[in-house]
């Protein structure tokens, strides 16, 4: 390991440090990479929630930073960014999907630092391929500096940044997620696994783009026969009108809505079927951490969902906006204790053999590296 002040200095700039898919991707990273690295993290909305998952052996600085955020480019921000990267003087500048493609533009003006962007996916507004045109001319700007490269999770985001954004492919780099295999495949925690009836789960956060208003319309109208239990893992700012839509359902007593939980490897065992009823996905995290604790798979066709999930759960994934077809999945899969044992087996295989954590962070090293 290198001395502390020969370490490599990476600034990350997300627009939130608050718990989602790239924030955990990132504390995965640095904690597996130890003080390889020196980090500094800047939430741009203030919310640093997630920085209580570093591990505090680490060499990582995360604190908010005041940002004026508007529908045009702030020259203000500029500056401002301009004199961040002066400050701080980083190796490498990382920037997390469009909240911070202003730190992107501000980082081709001289002198420039060697900087890699993330992008993750969209929000609702981008949902199912949609592009708005102002913001795919902003990244045909701001993401063709000569010392940037656009790293994507995804073949359909490689697709989009290759054909829509029009950037070259050899400035976009594809590289799959990946989690500890182990830890997922462990039993589920006893106090979780109480339930009697069978159990449909989620996990994620609770925003819009999930659409989780889709699974509980499902689940209200499975035959009354089978009157799953419905567990919610996360938070979010979509939770109160889900608990609203649950009730209106009548589905009050049999949804349970847990909050965050740092260990869901702890309660993923305890589902019967994973379900995802998501508008817009690429590579979700939670669909691996499922997958290695061999859980049969529902979900919408968005993103690289089909391809990631083993060949024969892939009848499961149904295509967005047919809402029938997803009810019919959910069905055939509770009704069926062997199927759901075999596809959960066969997507655990799939995990362990193409979403391993170890791979995912070497190549990482190497990037950050400067290889």
């Amino acid at each position: 390991m290198a001395a502390d002040s020969e370490r490599r200095h990476l600034l990350h700039v997300f627009s939130t440090f608050a718990v989602g898919g790239p924030q955990i991707r990132f504390i995965q990273l640095a904690n597996r990479l130890g003080r390889t690295y020196r980090h500094t993290v800047l939430a741009m909305d203030g919310d640093t929630a997630a920085a209580d998952r570093l591990d505090p052996a680490l060499d990582c600085t995360v604190r908010g930073l005041n940002v004026v955020k508007g529908g045009a480019v702030s020259s203000g921000n500029l500056r401002t960014f301009r004199g961040v990267l002066a400050a701080e003087a980083p190796d490498v500048l990382l920037t997390y999907n469009w909240g911070s493609i202003e730190w992107a533009l501000a980082n081709r003006l001289p002198p420039s630092r060697r900087h890699l962007h993330f992008e993750d996916g969209f929000g609702p507004d981008e949902a199912s391929g949609r592009q708005i045109p102002r913001r795919v001319w902003m990244r045909r700007l701001a993401l063709t500096g000569g010392k940037t490269r656009v790293i994507v999770p995804s073949q359909v985001l490689y697709d989009i940044a290759t054909k829509v954004w029009r950037l070259s492919p050899r400035r976009v780099i594809y590289i799959p997620n990946g989690i500890d295999c182990d830890r997922f495949a462990a039993p589920a925690d006893a106090a979780q696994n109480a339930a009697a009836s069978l159990v449909i789960g989620s996990v994620g956060a609770l925003r819009a783009e999930k659409n989780l208003g889709r699974l509980l319309t499902a689940v209200a109208a499975l035959p009354a026969d089978l009157e799953p239990q419905v567990v919610i893992v996360g938070d979010g700012p979509a939770r109160p009108g889900l608990e609203e839509t649950a009730k209106s359902l009548g589905l009050a007593d049999r949804v349970r809505f847990t909050g965050r939980m740092s260990a869901p490897e702890t309660i993923l065992p305890s589902f019967d079927v994973f379900a995802m009823s998501s508008d817009t996905e690429q590579m979700p995290v939670g669909l691996i951490e499922a997958m290695a604790a061999g859980r049969a798979v529902v979900a919408t066709d968005v993103g690289d969902i089909r391809s990631m999930v083993a060949e024969a759960n892939r009848p499961y994934v149904v295509p967005l906006g047919d809402d029938a077809a997803y009810g019919r999945a959910l069905e055939e899969l509770l009704r069926d204790p062997a199927l759901r044992a075999r596809l959960g087996a066969d997507n655990a295989a799939k995990a362990r053999a193409t979403y391993d954590e170890a791979t995912m962070v070497a190549t990482y090293d190497r990037l950050f590296a400067g290889a």
